[in-house]
């Protein structure tokens, strides 16, 4: 990958965090540069921690078909949400929920790209 190629797809997942907050009156970002913000460390969140927790979980993500790994998601966010000021997440069903319409919307517009 590039370097062209991965800021537009940091671009495309700043827009989807930025329109999911939208959507979502219990999830809150202060501006488009958060937005930013908030896909870059969702990303290095994504890469380093959420890896550690999917090893540890392995028993329980395996009991309940893979659904755990959408709590796993929704810590990811609530832990962005505490590392970041202009990100905040009201709830862990919020989290969840953001989680879920992000990943759709991030996904079509990695599809349309």
């Amino acid at each position: 990958m590039d370097l062209t190629d991965f800021l537009i797809r940091l671009a495309l997942s700043a827009i989807a965090v930025f329109v999911t907050s939208k959507l979502l009156s219990g999830v809150k970002v202060s501006s488009f540069g958060q937005s930013i913000l908030v896909a870059i460390l969702l990303g290095i969140v994504n890469a380093v921690v959420k890896p550690i927790l999917v090893f540890l979980t392995i028993p329980l993500t395996l009991i309940t078909l893979g659904l755990f790994l959408l709590v796993i998601n929704a810590l990811m966010i609530m832990l962005v949400d505490k590392l970041l000021k202009g990100f905040a997440v009201k709830s862990f069903w919020w989290a969840l929920l953001f989680s879920i319409i992000l990943s759709i919307i991030n996904g079509f517009l990695q599809w349309v790209y």
